[in-house]
């Protein structure tokens, strides 16, 4: 098989939440215990990070890999979804996986693997933790597919747990509560591993504590001691920071969403700078330099891309991945700072969010160009615009993401703003097709 055909195969014969939704959505870990003791247990082979939350677990994961590169070690990420290609989600220092590693997993190991009818995401984390193994990678930030309890992720036993945030998103998988969705996400907490959590509210703060009491887990809730004390958006499309310990901070991600990430980071590399395992393991001590460097430079380190990019200027185009009510409740308010003189909103979404909560947060001012992603769980943009308009927002309808854009494009002047998103597969769409 070719790579592309590679990836076909994956994509159309193991089911895939990503593409079917519910359908592709397998739960339990008895397929990725087998799939484990297949390969020989490889998790077991190098040190860990587990990232889980709703909201900002990317750009965690990603600025976690970076600084721990910058601090010389060989670094493996797991991420999903991927954007563009199969490869950004199976990383070592910023390099994506090898087509003919992903040809030859796939060709030698199917004959295995195909009995237990495994989904997408439980023969990918295999894939990734055996490639993290054959080329030997000292340390590894893996991102939580969905949940945590039950995501296949969830055999590591990581120096450092991280919960970033808990809105409702997933709601069929992981509860109608918050309190129920964090009980699914605070399964990545361990004995006696210490988890950071980004922010909680009067609903999950107890359901973390009690878990972290029972796994005898040290917690620290990073909102309680912020590390940051101010960031101001840059005319690069970054942030500057002021910190407590680590002062003057330049970060290249945008989006006022990542003062939070960066104190649940910050956070996290205390917590591993005061873990005798890390720092005899490796001899390492993330200093201020390492960490300044590293943020300022996650994006060309790792590969990551839509947290707040810009693509374009004049007119100035901006593309986030955001999808979720906890995610806009930052990009609405970021999106009414712009200084512009029109704001064009291409947009799109799935069917498995609360579409009218996030319909509600967009800016009322703009002109809206509704589409829908390459994904059968893409909202018809005919049903996104009926339902937009209830809230106020005007737009016409457009059946790709390609010809929202260019059409968006050709309505621009050069004193105009775009903005494209609503699901990470428009995003995606975007980013393949419109550049």
């Amino acid at each position: 098989m070719t790579y592309q055909e590679t990836c076909e195969y994956l994509y159309n014969q193991m089911p895939m939440f990503e593409r079917q939704g519910a359908s592709g959505y397998k739960e339990g870990l008895s397929n990725t215990k087998a799939l484990d003791a297949h390969f020989g247990h490889p998790h077991q082979a190098f040190a860990t990070i587990h990232v889980a939350g709703t909201n900002g677990k990317g750009s965690v994961s990603h600025s976690l890999a970076a600084i721990l590169q910058e601090s010389g070690l060989r670094v493996g990420l797991y991420t999903s979804p991927h954007l563009v290609d199969f490869r950004e989600r199976i990383r070592i220092n910023g390099e994506p996986i090898s087509e003919q590693y992903v040809i030859d997993f796939v060709e030698q190991e199917r004959a295995f693997f195909e009995p237990l009818h495994p989904s997408f995401f439980e023969v990918t984390t295999a894939l990734a933790f055996k490639y993290f193994r054959d080329q030997q990678v000292d340390i590894a930030v893996v991102e939580v597919g969905l949940g945590g309890r039950l995501d296949c992720t969830n055999i590591i036993t990581p120096l450092v747990s991280i919960i970033t945030n808990i809105s409702f998103d997933h709601t069929q998988f992981l509860g109608d509560t918050l309190a129920k969705i964090a009980g699914e996400k605070a399964g990545i907490i361990k004995p006696h591993v210490p988890v950071i959590i980004g922010e909680a509210n009067e609903e999950t703060r107890p359901v973390f504590e009690n878990k972290a009491q029972q796994a005898q887990a040290p917690i620290v809730f990073a909102q309680d001691v912020p590390e940051v004390i101010s960031a101001t958006p840059t005319a690069d499309g970054g942030m500057d920071y002021q910190t407590r310990h680590y002062g003057a901070l330049h970060g290249d991600l945008g989006g006022s969403y990542q003062e939070r990430n960066l104190n649940t980071i910050l956070h996290a590399i205390d917590a591993l700078c005061n873990d005798s395992s890390f720092t005899e393991r490796f001899s390492r001590h993330l200093s201020q330099d390492t960490i300044a460097r590293a943020l300022s430079q996650v994006a060309a380190t790792t590969g990551l891309m839509g947290r707040w990019q810009r693509v374009k200027e004049q007119p100035r185009v901006i593309c986030d991945t955001g999808h979720n009510v906890g995610g806009w409740q930052y990009l609405s308010r970021q999106l009414k700072t712009l200084s512009c003189r029109r704001l064009h909103v291409v947009f799109g979404m799935v069917n498995d969010k609360d579409i009218d909560g996030v319909l509600e947060l967009l800016p009322t001012n703009a002109t809206y160009y509704f589409t829908k992603a390459d994904t059968h769980r893409a909202i018809p943009e005919g049903d996104l615009q009926s339902k937009a308009a209830t809230h106020g927002l005007q737009g016409n309808t457009y059946p790709t993401v390609r010809e929202a854009y260019q059409t968006a494009l050709q309505h621009a002047d050069k004193n105009d703003v775009i903005f494209v998103g609503g699901s990470s597969y428009v995003v995606g769409n975007f980013l393949r097709d419109c550049q």
